[in-house]
């Protein structure tokens, strides 16, 4: 539980380079071109330092509360504490709320922080905006001893260079040099004397609240695998992992050492640091000419290293790990299945889930590291059944309906300064709600929400509702499928970037799918119906329905029959009859799991509420889905079926991870019955 607001004494503290740059509003309806660019695009990757010294009398409960703009590392007394906090908006940002009593001793004591500003334009963080800093309050059985203030210290962390960006603009790589005199910032006995006395930060219009969700934990792995060849190393870890690469090294000052990381092997043998996701992972150490444990800040999603020395230089095999990151995983639920393939397929995805999920759930730990809504729903969903856990499914909830003050119609991606709208993912969000209502019997959470559930509707019924009632001309777009071939040949004009000026299918059967489902919120709250969906449902079979062939079409325009457009109107029961239906199973026996993202996941459920478990079973056991990925050599589950099915294929990408769902105990036929409202 979390506590009630926290009435900071700290102030918020910064450099006076930061303090002295204009706030710059990141956002802007996707497409919105009149956003003016950003004059102070250059203040980018900025590592910055903050010490204090300070006393304690007693080390019992001590509680730390801090946070920090974009992100912060925290060490106390030369120990690593924590890090935080998950990204947020200005109006409800995060507090760590930390017990930090088994790092202090009595007398003198130092704190040291590592803060960061990225400054991209990306999925990652609310970066790019010109705001930085640090707040902090340490108290000691109550009493605060500890305020940020001006009495801190800072300087620039200058032994992070970028050496390129990886991804999407995700992340800067880096360039680590070991000659920097901040190298032992952390250390007690850190000789801070030339250092500057930070500033207060004008731009204080934070609203702080604790952090909902628990705080990363950390697990040193150990390489399976070392093999030398020369002054080249090559280290396998068993596993794609999130984290960092650590080990210490000694060579001539200025001889720099290169490390290489990637997610599968050339077939020379040598680490693919280029990865298929855009991602160059090259970096460097830069030699200060005694023993230097590489640091590294931000972190990548990989298995293999190679570590390339300079002549002279040595490198301790000992001390090489790699620190996985991820969000507390507690497996509770077990795989009803005990033959090895889908004992392979649960473990695929259970591992996956556990050291894939970080401080929020996201697609793809490499390429974009996107908040992503309608990626997150399944895997989360999934996630919280395995754990038995739903607080982070409420922190998901209001995190993106926070993206409402952009668009009433919410946003892709939130807690981030990318802005990107894809048409369905807050109706999928909308289908979680009723799912969550109905595992958890939470009415009171809910109840205080549903209003902005309802607002998301009422936002697509105003912009893109026509005389009979169906969405037409949405200025979001509206993926269907991903990637494009994936999508059975869907003949509508879809890309993004523009107005789809046609009637489609797959948008309209998400719409009244949503409104079914917060018909079903209504009734569990004892409210009145959103809207009655028998005169939407006439009007989207009379739109796309072929009687003919008993299937459903893809737009008003088009003859074509794809799987998406029937699985989507099956899933949210917009078949008109028993013929239908069979037709429709017909064509997944037919078609299987050519998709592979989206349609996966209700087309599985549509399936288990019909009965057709064997079918279901087939699908699960496909030699050219889960299976695949294992017999292509995945240790977690990839984006799609196949490493060569997308021309960016991340490795590590956790949206079919709801494969364990169908395994186990989950009482599918609850909130999917979409027959009866």
């Amino acid at each position: 539980m979390t506590e009630p607001n926290h009435s900071f004494a700290g102030q918020w503290i910064t450099t006076p380079e930061m303090a002295a740059l204009p706030v710059y509003n990141v956002f802007h309806r996707q497409l919105d071109k009149s956003s003016p660019k950003n004059q102070h695009d250059k203040i980018q990757n900025k590592h910055i330092l903050f010490r204090r010294k300070f006393t304690c009398e007693s080390t019992q409960n001590a509680i730390l509360r801090i946070s920090a703009d974009d992100y912060y590392k925290l060490y106390i007394n030369g120990q690593f504490v924590q890090q935080g906090p998950t990204t947020a908006y200005t109006f409800r940002y995060f507090y760590n709320k930390i017990d930090v009593s088994k790092y202090l001793h009595e007398g003198e004591n130092t704190i040291a922080i590592h803060t960061y500003y990225q400054g991209l334009i990306n999925r990652v963080w609310v970066s790019g905006d010109n705001r930085h800093g640090l707040i902090l309050d340490l108290t000691v059985n109550g009493k605060t001893i500890l305020k940020s203030d001006e009495s801190f210290l800072f300087a620039e962390h200058t032994a992070f260079q970028p050496c390129g960006i990886a991804g999407y603009l995700t992340q800067f790589l880096e360039k680590y040099d070991a000659n920097a005199p901040e190298v032992k910032f952390h250390e007690p006995d850190f000789d801070d004397s030339t250092w500057k006395h930070a500033v207060l930060n004008p731009n204080n219009d934070y609203n702080l609240i604790e952090q909902p969700s628990k705080q990363l934990v950390f697990e040193d792995i150990s390489p399976i695998k070392i093999k030398q060849n020369g002054k080249s190393f090559f280290i396998d870890f068993g596993a794609i992992y999130v984290g960092y690469l650590t080990f210490k090294a000694k060579g001539r000052q200025g001889d720099t050492i290169t490390i290489q990381c990637g997610q599968e092997l050339l077939d020379d043998g040598s680490v693919r640091f280029k990865l298929r996701a855009n991602c160059n992972y090259e970096e460097f150490m830069v030699l200060s000419g005694k023993e230097d444990t590489l640091n590294q800040f931000d972190y990548k999603a990989f298995r293999y290293a190679q570590i390339i020395l300079p002549n002279n230089a040595k490198l301790d095999l000992k001390s090489i790990r790699l620190i996985a990151r991820y969000y507390p995983f507690n497996l509770v639920a077990k795989c009803n299945e005990n033959d090895a393939k889908s004992i392979a397929i649960w473990n695929l995805c259970t591992d996956s889930l556990k050291y894939g999920v970080q401080e929020v759930i996201m697609d793809c730990m490499e390429r974009e590291k996107g908040y992503y809504m309608g990626d997150a729903c399944y895997s989360l969903l999934t996630y919280c059944i395995l754990n038995n856990d739903f607080s982070l499914m409420r922190k998901f909830f209001d995190d993106f309906l926070d993206s409402d003050f952009i668009n009433p119609g919410l946003m892709t991606c939130t807690q981030c300064s990318f802005m990107q709208e894809i048409a369905e993912y807050p109706l999928i969000l909308i289908t979680l709600l009723a799912e969550f209502l109905y595992l958890t019997d939470d009415t009171e959470f809910v109840r205080k929400r549903f209003n902005k559930f309802t607002a998301i509707l009422d936002f697509y019924k105003q912009e893109y509702a026509e005389e009979d009632g169906l969405l037409n001309n949405l200025d979001k777009w509206c993926v269907v499928e991903w990637p494009a071939p994936a999508r059975d040949g869907y003949d509508a004009d879809i890309a993004e970037g523009k107005v789809c000026t046609v009637k489609h299918n797959a948008i309209n059967a998400y719409y009244i799918g949503a409104i079914k489902c917060i018909n079903k919120v209504a009734k569990r709250l004892e409210l009145k119906p959103y809207a009655d969906t028998k005169k939407l449902t006439k009007a989207f079979i009379d739109a796309f329905y072929d009687h003919d062939r008993k299937l459903f079409r893809d737009s008003v325009r088009s003859t074509h029959i794809s799987l998406p457009a029937n699985v989507y109107a099956a899933f949210y029961g917009l078949l008109p009859d028993e013929q239908t239906t069979r037709n429709v199973v017909e064509m997944i026996r037919e078609k299987r799991l050519m998709c592979m993202l989206f349609v996966p996941f209700p087309m599985l459920c549509f399936l288990v509420r019909i009965g057709e478990t064997k079918l279901v079973d087939e699908l699960l056991h496909d030699p050219d889905a889960w299976l695949n990925i294992l017999a292509e050599g995945g240790t977690r589950t990839f984006e799609g079926w196949g490493k060569d099915r997308k021309w960016n294929t991340s490795l590590f990408h956790l949206t079919v991870t709801y494969g364990a769902a169908f395994l186990t105990d989950w009482d599918i036929k609850g909130a999917t019955n979409f027959e009866v409202e």
